[in-house]
This record gives structure tokens, C-alpha cells and sequence, in this order.
């Protein structure tokens, strides 16, 4: 019988569960300060993952301007911090 690790346990459990993008968000939201700066992380209301796209949502209009243009760079960001390709692109609402 072949041993796993609890974390390569949990990592191939996730892989076929449909939990996995709300698991995803909340690890970005726990880092999203860091990534971000503190004014986007205080005014960015939700953030979740269907699929492979990352949806922001704000209602600062200014900030939305600003983050749309910031699309590509928040997809890498995020990616690297969370070690894989996972976000294919980022929908800012």
C-alpha cells in the first residue's frame, strides 16, 4: 500500500473537487494585501474563482479603471503566488 503525505493527500482530493476555485480564492485573499498594497486590498469587496478565471470585484470606480488596465500582471502575480498556472484570466467587476 503506497503512503501519502496529508498534503499530497489533500492535493489529489482537491484536483477532481469542484471546492477547488473557492479554496483557491481564499488562498488569495489571505495574500492579497501583499500582492496588491493596502488601498487595493481595502476597496476590493470579493474575490472567487470559477474555473480558471479570477473574478475582482470593487465598487470604486477609479480603482476598477486602474485594475483593468493591471489584468495581466494581477494573473501573474497571483499565479506565481500560488505556484501553478491556474489563472487564465481576470475579470474585474
Amino acid at each position: 500500500m503506497a503512503q501519502y503525505s496529508l498534503q499530497d493527500a489533500l492535493q489529489e482530493f482537491l484536483r477532481g473537487s469542484r471546492i477547488k476555485g473557492d479554496i483557491r480564492a481564499l488562498q488569495i485573499e489571505e495574500i492579497w494585501e501583499s500582492l496588491m498594497g493596502k488601498t487595493v486590498a481595502r476597496y476590493t469587496d470579493k474575490i472567487r474563482i470559477l474555473g480558471d478565471k479570477l473574478f475582482i470585484h470593487t465598487t470604486m470606480a477609479p480603482l476598477r479603471n486602474e485594475l483593468v488596465y493591471q489584468r495581466e500582471k494581477i494573473r501573474q502575480k497571483v499565479n506565481e503566488a500560488l505556484g501553478e498556472n491556474a489563472i487564465k484570466e481576470v475579470v474585474i467587476q
